[in-house]
């Protein structure tokens, strides 16, 4: 499955993994539970991560957008965990379009990431793997 959520910190902190190339389906999932989660707690924490991610299918893209452009302001700190130049990138790409602080950490600092986020304490899941310690 390209994307899987994780809650944490009783829904305040929303773990997305994905994977893959996203394709439009993918936000008929992701969406709804996002703004679930909104409506229960305000402004939410999300952790990125974007191991073995691939990128979008052109659907999926205009979805994407569509996301930001709703959810502008309903979330205030945004950590991008990946592997790749380009996915570092994207995390600067992303500051002028969201009100969120974001940073980007390397896989291997997903901890570190948690850690910035305000702490993760899984709600009947484990947490996703990690390696370390912290990048910018």
């Amino acid at each position: 499955m390209p994307i899987q959520l994780n809650e944490g910190n009783g829904g305040e902190i929303l773990v997305v993994h994905v994977s893959g190339k996203l394709a439009r389906a993918d936000y008929e999932r992701f969406v709804p539970e996002f703004a679930r989660l909104v409506g229960l707690h305000g402004k939410l924490r999300l952790l990125f991560d974007m191991t073995g991610f691939h990128g979008w299918e052109a659907g999926a893209l205009w979805e994407d957008v569509k996301f930001a452009t709703k959810h502008f302001a309903d979330i205030e700190r945004l950590a991008m965990v990946g592997e790749k130049k380009w996915e570092q990138g994207m995390a600067a790409f992303c500051k002028p379009f969201t009100t969120a602080t974001i940073r980007y950490f390397d896989r291997a600092k997903a901890l570190e990431a948690r850690q910035w986020l305000g702490g993760w304490s899984p709600d009947g899941e484990s947490a996703p793997e990690d390696s370390g310690g912290a990048a910018d």
